[in-house]
């Protein structure tokens, strides 16, 4: 819904929040006279300023100061006042002048490793990246490889190119000479039936009695290794996350009170589902949007002095995993939200190349 604000309003708010992002200190009408081209007297931007007050949009913090945005400016100014896409050409180009680019060469887990520091970079925040739900990824291929006499390992790959493995002890009555020269068979037995499969129906599909007689020994040992790896779709369902860049938000201002630290630090190291329940709390995500959450927005009232804008990436056209950057409320917006945006980009791009 849009603000209503007159021309000259939407400058004098979008004036006072560029320089309260800048400084961090009150905005007064001096401020603006002398940093912005306004063709009005002080006294007007005063007036201007007055009736931003009393609609709610920015606030005195104490009495004789300048203003400060309020949630509800914030808003305006996100929605109204600003063009991130000014900013998305040269986010995408650090992305891709990264060591984010090394899809193909890396584990999955260290690209988003990567792209989580580029952003906290970039953005002046902290990064969170969720990794791909296993349980709304499907298997590519499957592979059974002999470790040594008495171990085989289990290796699956998801349509995101997530790999998950298992070793399991082989019974003591199997030949590994003899399971060596029938592995083949086994792998293209599985392929075969799962290739495309829902990761979490793993354990639940295949038809062991098509398996040959001389193959039936190995079913045990087969159904404990896809067990094994549906397991760990359980636990990846709850949310593995990449963090970065701590170290640049606490260079902000409002975090050099202790207890403010304190809220965040507890938010990413001992309360993870909050985090995670942030993340998802999302309005249905396209893509290339974003969302966009402002102080008290934000359902966790502890860091109700902060913003947390998100995207998602995509993987075959569906989602499959979020990007997003936790900063204080005064933070770049224009950069922050594209950096969030060429993420998204990136992730989607290079995981459907790799």
């Amino acid at each position: 819904m849009k603000s209503q604000l007159t021309q000259r309003e939407q400058k004098v708010l979008w004036a006072t929040i560029n320089q309260y992002i800048l400084t961090a200190e009150p905005v007064g009408s001096k401020a603006l006279v002398s940093g912005y081209d306004f063709d009005i007297s002080p006294a007007t931007i005063r007036n201007v300023m007055n009736m931003l007050d009393r609609s709610g949009f920015l606030y005195q913090p104490h009495t004789s100061a300048g203003r400060v945005p309020s949630d509800s400016g914030y808003r305006v100014y996100v929605d109204e006042l600003i063009d991130p896409a000014s900013e998305l050409s040269y986010s995408i180009d650090r992305f891709l002048a990264s060591k984010s680019d090394r899809f193909g060469k890396s584990s999955l887990d260290g690209v988003l490793r990567d792209v989580a520091q580029v952003l906290a970079t970039l953005s002046g925040c902290i990064a969170v990246i969720t990794a791909p739900n296993l349980q709304t990824m499907r298997i590519r291929h499957l592979q059974l490889v002999i470790v040594d006499a008495s171990k085989l390992m289990a290796i699956a790959v998801s349509d995101t190119y997530h790999t998950a493995s298992v070793t399991l002890d082989l019974p003591s009555e199997t030949k590994p000479e003899v399971l060596e020269s029938e592995l083949n068979i086994l792998n293209n037995f599985l392929n075969e039936n799962l290739r495309d499969k829902n990761w979490s129906e793993l354990g639940s599909v295949l038809q062991w009695d098509s398996l040959d007689r001389q193959f039936q020994q190995y079913a045990v040992l087969l159904q404990q290794s896809l067990s094994q790896l549906m397991k760990l779709c359980d636990r990846t369902a709850l949310g593995q996350m990449f963090i970065s860049g701590l170290t640049e938000l606490l260079r902000q201002p409002e975090f050099s009170n202790l207890q403010q630290v304190q809220n965040i630090v507890q938010l990413l190291e001992a309360d993870r589902a909050s985090l995670m329940a942030l993340i998802v709390d999302q309005p249905s995500p396209s893509a290339n949007s974003v969302s966009i959450q402002i102080g008290s927005e934000i359902a966790i009232a502890r860091i109700q002095n902060c913003t947390f804008i998100s995207s998602i990436y995509l993987c075959d056209d569906k989602p499959v995993g979020t990007v997003g950057v936790l900063g204080p409320t005064r933070l770049g917006y224009t950069r922050a939200i594209a950096s969030v945006q060429a993420a998204a980009l990136h992730l989607t791009d290079a995981i459907n190349k790799w």
